[in-house]
């Protein structure tokens, strides 16, 4: 329907068809007057017709009449044949655009905003067709005008969509637009919808890290041919590819010319992840023809010259962030502050805003209604008003509303949309803090440590939001610090100094970190993080404070912004300004805010230089994730589609198949473990091997024993993974000999549990309670005065780097993730636990089941030096190894 619909290019041709099919009706009816005309002459004729000179003479012009109207009407034909093939030629443009259309509805799988309506696209797609784009020839004018209507779509649907979603739908538009760009089963690789067959062990090249084999080995088993054509053993060759910082640009030539550049993206997931964020960004660059993928930005007065009095604009805000002083300064320039109406929505405010919204539309004035997301079951009487009214040309209404999921879709639909988010980064969340201070509330009293404190307060507030750029390194999870944060921050600094107290750090740490900015982090070592920043930022020992009794040298070598800028350094900053000027002004602090870099550097949150490598990999892997939910297919109503579950069910069947062959999981026959009989270890060891197989065979109870991956494929392939490797556990743990050797707690479905059955067998042997018995680890050598201990394998480390002696930290071109040496772990007395810990300070890094953070299997302790804020800062932490 979208193809016939826009295929009508040119009205113009539309237009002289329509023309030319009135003439030949015309002509038609002349045709059928002549020869009823005929009729009449020859009956109403008296004589001899032949002697009948006037009829004669008659019938003669009848005919050459009729001559004349045969040949138009076939010229006519011609004619609309020609239109026709003309107008054809713009069918390709057509089908182009209705590609465009379905493409952009798919964004609703992956945020109930993203909805847009057909009219809205055909009011782009004439825009599209009204810029004159003068070509030699229709196929020039084709090929300009589709990518005309490309980038107008593509800028249109970003501005509606956030920072974060923008790449992912630069590459569903390339894979929607373009399919041609993709050979068999690669786009399914990549989207992980294919994870492979059972492979054995293999040799890779040295030159590819150890954490890579796993994804390097389904490259090779789906791609073999192209993994042969690769030739990777050559480590010369790929030298530079695989130290590189831009990898994606250091593929050797000889191959990057044979391979497609999707290829030559999958290569980069398989090897080096690290970098695959901004390799996808200039795949979908170069595919799109683009210079590059982030629309340019789009204020409130630009976007105004598209609006219309009919249709709402709707403003998709992020926490934070609020386009109310900027909206309020274009109704002052275009219709003058008193036709600007402003209600922020909640309670009592329905009425209220409808009979406004009448009044504005009958006066031309403009209207704002806020915080929509907080009443969206009033919407539905919204969008009856919006259909009733009839508005001045004036008349504008703004809406703005965070993504809530139950958002109505017409109403979503039938708005002109955009997204207005907080800038990004330190500098900017510092400034915003000192807009919303008043020169009067931060020199209050004339105290210099007041302004200070709140100096560092804004500091440690700007710290804490943009952290969560670098979840989960940064903080695990996204916590929402907010302005009332802040507000309560001050609001306990501001008391404080009333009076002429001393200042109580201990009260500023213990309200921070337990009631406000600690009262929404639920993760320990999240909070171990905010604990070192209130130590660093809020104590008599702060750089700042102390930084008022140096001397003018000292001052002098910690300057602004060095190399290796710290926020402590900022802090000197201030303080030596203020002992220099004697009385700090809030436009001093301005100034230092200023002069901030526009980008954040890792060192402000005190995390490692190649946190970069680590976030490639995050973003690129949520991107991955968004991209397959946009690949699956939704019925439509509720009928059973045979054909569609076939098709998504047949290649997991597939690969089930595919992974058992050769073992007799789905076949063995394994009796309950019975308690009480065989040490903690082997029972808990039986019962995993019990829950494996039962896992494999009865798929109904999946979720209550074992949580693991979301996607169905992989879930596949690590339960079989780990019910295989089991066995091996099974057959050791019978003879003995499970304890001996160098074990890997990624092959279990619970290594936590397998570490506490280890707790109870020591405590067993000893004939002690559980109760008395601490954890200990040792990367050196045994644990001596340990009765029983495992050596763990296999575990990688985020955030520094281990030698197996020291953590060192990461330099910008060090791997996001290492392996770490084995690890010998114990339970051991209390008394006795002090003699196993060295002498040199230490920190406990939590033990993950994966990079994503969530469940944590223990905490192993190592040796860290002089400082261990510093590794808390970097988001340290350790990784069972993938599998």
């Amino acid at each position: 329907m979208l193809a016939l619909t826009i295929q009508q290019e040119k009205p113009e041709l539309e237009t002289e068809k329509t023309r030319l099919l009135q003439q030949e009706e015309d002509k038609k009816i002349q045709l059928a007057l002549l020869e009823e005309s005929l009729l009449e002459t020859l009956a109403t004729a008296q004589g001899n017709i032949l002697e009948n000179r006037e009829l004669i003479d008659s019938l003669n012009q009848t005919k050459a009449s009729s001559a004349l109207i045969q040949e138009s009407l076939l010229e006519s034909h011609r004619l609309q044949a020609s239109l026709d093939q003309e107008r054809d030629a713009y069918l390709p443009l057509a089908e182009s655009a209705s590609k465009m259309y379905f493409v952009i509805t798919d964004l609703s799988k992956i945020n109930n905003m993203y909805r847009f309506s057909l009219a809205s696209f055909l009011r782009l797609f004439q825009r599209a067709l009204q810029a004159k784009k003068e070509a030699e020839n229709t196929e020039a004018r084709i090929a300009a005008l589709e990518a005309s209507l490309k980038n107008m779509v593509y800028e249109y649907v970003c501005r509606s969509l956030f920072k974060a979603d923008q790449l992912m739908f630069a590459m569903h538009f390339v894979k929607g637009m373009y399919p041609e760009l993709f050979q068999e089963s690669e786009w399914d690789v990549f989207t992980g919808s294919v994870v492979g067959e059972m492979f054995k062990k293999e040799e890779f090249p040295s030159w590819i890290d150890q954490e890579r084999h796993g994804a390097l080995a389904i490259f090779k088993a789906t791609f073999p041919a192209l993994y042969q054509s690769l030739c990777l053993s050559d480590s010369d060759l790929w030298l530079s590819f695989s130290q590189s910082s831009q990898c994606e640009q250091e593929i050797p030539s000889s191959f990057a010319k044979k391979i497609s550049p999707f290829q030559q993206l999958l290569l980069v997931q398989a090897v080096r992840p690290d970098r695959l964020q901004s390799a996808m960004a200039a795949f979908a660059t170069q595919a799109l023809g683009m210079k590059e993928l982030s629309p340019p930005p789009l204020n409130l007065r630009r976007l105004y010259t598209e609006t219309l009095e009919w249709e709402p604009v709707l403003i998709i805000i992020s926490p934070g962030a609020d386009p109310s002083q900027e909206l309020a300064e274009l109704a002052a320039e275009t219709i003058g502050r008193d036709n600007y109406h402003e209600i922020s929505m909640g309670q009592g405010q329905a009425d209220v805003a409808l009979a406004t919204l009448r009044e504005c539309s009958r006066n031309g004035d403009w209207l704002c209604l806020k915080n929509l997301h907080l009443v969206t079951t009033w919407l539905p009487l919204l969008e009856k008003e919006l259909n009733v009214l009839h508005p001045k040309a004036g008349f504008r209404l703004w809406l703005t509303a965070e993504v809530h999921p139950r958002f109505p879709p017409i109403l979503l639909q039938s708005s002109l949309k955009i997204t207005y988010e907080a800038p990004p980064g330190l500098k900017k969340n510092l400034l915003r803090t000192y807009e919303s201070w008043t020169p009067e509330q931060i020199s209050k009293g004339g105290i210099l440590a007041r302004a200070q404190s709140l100096f560092c307060l804004a500091w440690f507030h700007a710290v804490c939001q943009e952290r969560r750029n670098y979840i989960p390194q940064g903080w695990t999870k996204f916590y929402e610090f907010s302005l009332s944060d802040l507000r309560a921050g001050f609001e306990i600094i501001d008391r404080l100094f009333e009076g002429g107290k001393p200042f109580q750090w201990e009260f500023v740490h213990g309200l921070l970190e337990s009631a406000i900015y600690g009262g929404r982090i639920d993760n320990p070592s999240d909070l171990r993080i905010l604990r070192s920043y209130l130590e660093q930022f809020f104590s008599c020992k702060s750089p700042l404070i102390l930084s008022l009794s140096w001397s003018e040298k000292e001052q002098r070598r910690n300057t602004l912004l060095s190399t290796s800028d710290q926020p402590p350094k900022l802090l000197l900053h201030i303080g030596a300004l203020a002992k220099k000027q004697k009385q700090f002004k809030e436009t001093d602090y301005r100034s230092v805010i200023e002069n901030l870099p526009e980008d954040d550097r890792p060192a402000f949150f005190g995390l490692p230089a190649n946190i970069e490598r680590s976030s490639q990999r995050i973003i690129s892997s949520q991107v991955i994730s968004q991209l397959r939910v946009l690949s699956r297919s939704v019925a439509t109503g509720s009928k059973f589609d045979r054909e569609l579950w076939s098709n998504g069910l047949s290649p997991i069947l597939h690969l089930w198949k595919k992974l058992n062959q050769g073992s007799t999981l789905i076949h063995q026959k394994v009796a309950s473990p019975t308690e009480g009989q065989g040490s903690p270890v082997l029972s808990f060891i039986t019962l995993e091997q019990f829950n494996a197989i039962r896992l494999v065979q009865c798929p109904l109870t999946w979720q209550n024993k074992w949580e693991g991956p979301e996607e169905p494929m992989q879930y596949l392939r690590a339960v079989v993974t780990r019910a295989l490797a089991i066995e091996s556990w099974v057959e050791r743990a019978g003879r003995h000999a499970l304890l001996s050797d160098t074990l890997d707690l990624a092959e279990l479905f619970h290594p936590d549990t397998f570490l506490n059955a280890l707790r109870q067998e020591t405590a067993r042997s000893m004939g002690c309670s559980m109760d008395s018995l601490v954890f200990v680890s040792s990367w050196r050598s045994p644990i001596v005065q340990a009765k029983l201990q495992v050596k763990v394998g296999g575990l990688q480390l985020e955030g520094c780097g281990f030698d197996g002696v020291h953590l060192c930290e990461n330099q910008h071109d060090s791997p996001s993730v290492s392996a770490v040496p084995p690890c010998y772990m114990a339970w051991v007395p209390q008394n006795s636990a002090a003699d196993s810990t060295a002498s040199e300070e230490s920190i406990w890094l939590p033990l993950y089941t994966s990079s994503e953070r969530v469940k944590v299997v223990t905490h192993i302790c190592l040796p860290c030096g002089a400082n261990p804020n510093q590794w808390i800062q970097t988001g340290a932490a350790l990784f069972l190894k993938q599998q």
